[in-house]
């Protein structure tokens, strides 16, 4: 059997700043319609700023919909037309004010395959160097740098659990436990 699914009608139900949603009426691979409710996004960035001491640069930030705030890496959405490693260079620079000799990607991650079209790309930044902060205008967050072994260690305890920082900061402590950092 052929895994895809065939698009027969998109309805735009809302066209925002940050996300389109739209409902599909689809084929299934069965040939039986069904309904698929699609968010979209322009994707985003994050940035896992590993310094000579072994640590990485995080931020606190509220976080409406969950209405607390978590633990994350620097991170952004895409502008339109902006390329991830830009957008990743300036996320970090405007949230951490930190810019970066070296720069490496860990893939991406798609956070909510289910419903959402958004695609994180994840990098790896090192020589590290500071500048200055830039934040949004309506941006508001504290930074604080951790070890990668507590970074860890917060992750497997639930301390860390937004995927994008989780996928980043278990990427980078086996890539350095195989010796490839």
């Amino acid at each position: 059997m052929e895994l895809f699914e065939k698009t027969l009608r998109e309805t735009t139900i809302y066209d925002g700043k940050i996300i389109r949603l739209h409902v599909d009426d689809i084929e299934l691979p069965n040939g039986k319609n069904a309904i698929r409710e699609i968010v979209e996004h322009s994707g985003g960035v994050c940035v896992a700023a590993l310094s000579d001491r072994g640590t990485l640069q995080f931020v606190r930030q509220y976080r409406y919909p969950y209405h607390k705030v978590l633990l994350e890496l620097p991170a952004g959405k895409l502008e339109k037309g902006e390329e991830p490693l830009e957008a990743g260079m300036r996320e970090l620079e405007e949230e951490c004010g930190l810019q970066a000799d070296n720069v490496r990607s860990l893939g991406c991650v798609y956070p909510t395959v289910a419903y959402c079209s958004e695609i994180i790309h994840l990098f790896l930044a090192t020589g590290l160097h500071k500048t200055q902060q830039h934040f949004d205008e309506d941006e508001f967050l504290e930074t604080e740098e951790i070890s990668l072994s507590d970074a860890v260690r917060m992750v497997m305890d639930n301390e860390i659990t937004d995927s994008k920082t989780v996928a980043a900061v278990l990427k980078i402590a086996r890539l350095k436990e195989e010796g490839k950092l």
